[in-house]
């Protein structure tokens, strides 16, 4: 199980001593500011979050938690889904901590593939969250911006370089707008993560010449198929499994980890060189992605990062980043920084779950008329790990440029109705010539 899908399946009610703790936060320097008429599609003079949900299975409902902790004046007012049931079940979940916060009615609740248009169609809504697999991002995005709503969007924000570039598209479009834009990737609203690269970004280690990061981990959930279930439903309820949906692990989870060091170095790599495979996990209820990852990451600098993942049980295990530089190391998950000038955040209990934090900034930025988007960041982050697992697939060194400017179609089928829908063969480098 991933550390989100453990995120999203604790039971944490709905507490005082968090709200208070989450809107008074000062790890991230933001105040809530109230009464400001907000852009989009508000009631003058107001300064309520009226949020419509888009995908409500894990992250999505863990998401309504997050967004109804972070801060006052916030209600759930509308949900869509492909399947009713999840739908059903995540409204059931949230009225059962959040009451009237979870302002539902059955008439805002929408079932289908064709849901979003309709939650986003909704006159109220004028904060929209994105919780649907990866491979709907883009569509899903450019609806919501063209109709005028504040975006949170989970990571990582497209599948293949088609759909980043239409994302890339959208974040002058949304500035333009005056809409602001949030997209899931919470170390960056995570206290220890802002002030440690803070520090190695003010010098702490010298220049950066090395850096590592890892997503180890083991099996992940995987849903038995029912007879009534359709190949497309199938695919959709186990969409981890599936390149067109999840992008494979390296792009959904272990994206957290390659936009740390793009972070922390204010750049992205310029060639991926990798290898990977599926080695454990090669049952057909597992689609056709790989179990494991390792890249070699190569930075305009000359930089080389060493990225790896891997989802197998029995190994061993860590999440994690770090960097080395020309005075120093740091590993950043820990918070630690070693050599001259060598420091440890000390634990600190009023840290926020940043899963939260990142809603409290966006509301803020929201609320008091400042920009806010994240959309380029992650675009970025995304078509690097994209770029790592395309040469894994291929067994090819890949650029930032080829894949930038790649014409090749986007590899999310078109016109998705539910019957037949073959899985793709698993990719075999050395054969393998595209994405």
């Amino acid at each position: 199980m991933s550390l989100d899908d453990q995120k999203d399946q604790q039971d944490q009610g709905f507490s005082r001593r968090n709200f208070i703790k989450t809107a008074t936060a000062a790890a991230v320097g933001t105040t809530v500011a109230t009464h400001f008429s907000l852009p989009g599609a508000y009631a003058a003079g107001s300064d309520e979050i009226r949020v419509g949900v888009i995908g409500c299975g894990g992250r999505g409902t863990g998401a309504i938690r997050n967004v109804l902790e972070s801060s006052k004046g916030v209600k759930i007012v509308a949900m869509g889904d492909a399947f009713k049931d999840r739908i059903e079940e995540s409204r059931t979940r949230a009225k059962q901590k959040f009451a009237d916060a979870v302002a539902v009615t059955d008439d805002k609740m929408f079932v289908g593939l064709d849901a979003y248009k309709q939650v986003i169609a909704v006159p109220e809504v004028n904060y929209i969250i994105l919780a649907t697999p990866p491979g709907f991002r883009p569509l899903h995005l450019k609806a919501a911006i063209e109709a005028g709503k504040h975006v949170f969007t989970e990571k990582p924000i497209a599948v293949d370089p088609a759909g980043v570039r239409e994302v890339l598209a959208l974040v002058e479009t949304a500035k333009a707008k005056k809409l602001n834009i949030g997209t899931g990737t919470q170390r960056h609203h995570q206290a220890g993560y802002i002030e440690t690269i803070k520090r190695i970004q003010d010098g702490a280690i010298g220049d950066i010449v090395a850096s590592r990061c890892y997503w180890n981990q083991g099996a992940l959930w995987n849903r038995e198929r029912k007879q009534e279930w359709s190949d497309l439903e199938y695919q959709m309820r186990n969409w981890l499994y599936y390149t067109w949906l999840s992008g494979d692990h390296i792009v959904e989870q272990h994206i957290h980890n390659i936009d740390v060091i793009n972070w922390v170095t204010g750049s992205h790599p310029v060639k991926a060189t990798g290898m990977g495979g599926r080695q454990v996990r090669t049952g057909a209820e597992f689609g056709h992605i790989f179990d494991h990852f390792a890249i070699d990451f190569e930075y305009e600098s000359g930089m080389h990062l060493m990225s790896m993942c891997r989802q197998i049980d029995g190994c061993a295990n860590s999440v994690s980043e770090a960097v080395v530089g020309t005075k120093g190391s740091a590993q950043l998950d820990k918070y630690t920084i070693a050599g001259a000038s060598a420091w440890a955040r000390a634990k600190n209990d009023k840290d926020v779950d940043p899963y939260v934090q990142e809603h409290t900034d966006l509301i803020a930025s929201i609320r008091k008329g400042e920009p806010f988007n994240e959309l380029k960041a992650t675009a970025e982050s995304t078509l690097t790990a994209i770029m790592g697992r395309t040469s894994a697939y291929t067994g090819k060194a890949v650029t930032w440029d080829e894949l930038l400017n790649s014409t090749e179609p986007t590899i999310v089928p078109a016109d998705l109705k539910w019957g037949p829908m073959p899985t793709p063969p698993v990719a075999m480098p050395g054969q393998q010539t595209s994405l």
